[in-house]
């Protein structure tokens, strides 16, 4: 007799999580996303988007959106490799290419599935991957299934990257070292330069996620890589257009050759349908406005550098944050959420992070601030924080 599978442990993971603190609640936003946005009736003031330039809801975004959708309809139809891919897309990967000092560029279906694209196509069993220990989930996923050895080296340290690599020197095998840009839990930056003289020195491919980077650093927020001035010298630049750009999808930029070897290869280019027509103008949109100018970039860092200072005046902890990605930390999950609760009754929507995201100890409220927050939007902001981190006793 055949047993019937039971689905009993879904009820007792959910009550564990909500026991311990880690269960998130999510909420709805039933406006435009902005500096204020209407979640159940009511208008907040938005601490926690990751639209850094304030693109989501522009104007040349969603006019470059009808207007193609006018001329090339809505979906592409099919995979990139079969009927998908369209003029529009062959315009948006130009133009990333030429934005990031790129050869070439592919776009994808998200900066997840950028990760997944070119992991396990550049390594696979018997390889070697050597992975900063704070990499994203989606570097994570994307070496576990290239079934590659994953070496973990110390957050942001080239001297135990080093280490790693010559323990492995002797192995004839591809060696592929991957890091994210800008870490985005914490908004330190990887110190890419070091990185790149370490991998050169031992024959290894390097990759860098620049997902917080592109529209942050940079001239004009083209990322990481242009900070540093290391064009030619970094194998992969994986981006995602849903941060910065205001949009969706991901893309994987570098050599011509690189590009054609990963259409050929890369599962999500083979496997799933292309990137919607309206999403990719809107990104066009998003790269012809950097491309103008950078007032949105510098725009950003002032917000960000006026609301940490703000915060540390008041004795809040924002950790070693070096962008404008702003941890307010807090320590135990719990308290990070009532902290949370506390602030949405202030009309101030900023959520909480806890484990598995960040460890277990080193909950926050990352607060995410645009180039679209006025000063006054801040101040209140900080008045809230002020307020809310009082009455639960993590400031005096």
């Amino acid at each position: 007799m055949k047993v019937a599978v039971r689905m009993d442990f879904v009820t007792e993971e959910l009550k564990r999580l909500k026991d311990e603190g880690l269960y998130t609640y999510i909420r709805t936003i039933e406006s435009p996303q902005g500096p204020w946005v209407v979640i159940e009736g009511r208008k907040v003031l938005n601490l926690c988007s990751n639209n850094y330039l304030g693109l989501c809801n522009e104007e040349r975004l969603k006019d470059k959106a009808k207007k193609y959708i006018d001329q090339y309809g809505v979906g592409p139809g099919a995979v990139r490799t079969i009927a998908g891919t369209m003029s529009v897309h062959i315009e948006l990967e130009k133009k990333l290419a030429a934005f990031k000092g790129t050869e070439a560029a592919m776009l994808v279906q998200s900066g997840f599935c950028a990760n997944l694209s070119a992991i396990p196509a550049l390594v696979g069993k018997g390889d070697l991957i050597f992975s900063d220990e704070l990499n994203h989930a989606s570097i994570i996923d994307g070496c576990r299934l290239s079934r590659a050895e994953i070496v973990r080296y110390k957050h942001n340290d080239p001297d135990d990257l080093e280490r790693a690599l010559k323990e492995k020197e002797g192995t004839n095998c591809r060696k592929l070292v991957v890091t994210d840009g800008v870490f985005s839990m914490d908004g330190d930056i990887a110190p890419l330069p070091e990185l790149v003289e370490v991998a050169e020195k031992y024959g290894a491919m390097i990759m860098v996620d620049d997902a917080h980077g592109e529209g942050v650093l940079g001239r004009r927020g083209r990322g990481i890589v242009d900070h540093f001035d290391l064009h030619g010298r970094v194998d992969v630049e994986v981006g995602t257009l849903s941060k910065a750009f205001g949009v969706m999808g991901g893309f994987v930029a570098g050599k011509s050759e690189l590009i054609e070897y990963l259409r050929q290869k890369a599962r999500p280019n083979l496997f799933s349908s292309a990137l919607t027509v309206p999403d990719v103008a809107a990104n066009i949109a998003a790269v012809e406005i950097l491309q103008e100018s950078g007032e949105l970039v510098e725009k950003l860092w002032d917000n960000a550098f006026y609301f940490r200072a703000r915060m540390g005046e008041l004795g809040f902890d924002t950790g070693h944050t070096q962008t404008p990605i702003t941890p307010v930390m807090v320590g135990e999950a719990t308290l990070a959420k009532e902290l949370s609760m506390k602030l949405f009754e202030r009309n101030v929507f900023a959520q909480a992070i806890a484990f598995p995201t960040v460890p277990k100890g080193k909950a926050r409220i990352r607060v995410m601030v645009s180039a679209s927050h006025t000063r006054d939007d801040l101040d209140y902001a900080v008045s809230a924080f002020a307020e809310a981190g009082k009455e639960l006793g993590i400031i005096g």
